[in-house]
């Protein structure tokens, strides 16, 4: 297992419309490594956005998809989602702000 810094667990933020609509209930949506687990994530989104607190994290893990190019066949790569909820009395993620 590879030895992760907080800065490597998240990747990026997913911006898609149903986790914009969970923005509500201070749900937020990340790509993060593979390789990370809950609380190295947790971890890692609190020193990364000051003043939050991490209530709970769900992660889910998906293969890469089977893609051809002509008579070749490859796999993209596989990749995990976190959805991190906060505590009720925690400041707002700011990247997420005037979306």
């Amino acid at each position: 297992m590879a030895d992760l810094k907080y800065y490597d667990v998240i990747l990026k933020p997913v911006i898609t419309e149903n986790s914009m609509a969970i923005m509500d209930s201070k749900k937020y949506t990340f790509l993060v490594h593979p390789d990370a687990n809950k609380i190295q994530i947790k971890e890692a989104v609190e020193k990364m956005f000051e003043g939050t607190k991490v209530e709970s994290v769900h992660t889910m893990n998906y293969d890469g998809k089977t893609k051809r190019r002509g008579m070749i066949y490859g796999k993209t790569a596989k990749r995990k989602k976190a959805i991190v909820k906060l505590t009720a009395d925690s400041k707002d993620i700011e990247i997420f702000q005037g979306m």
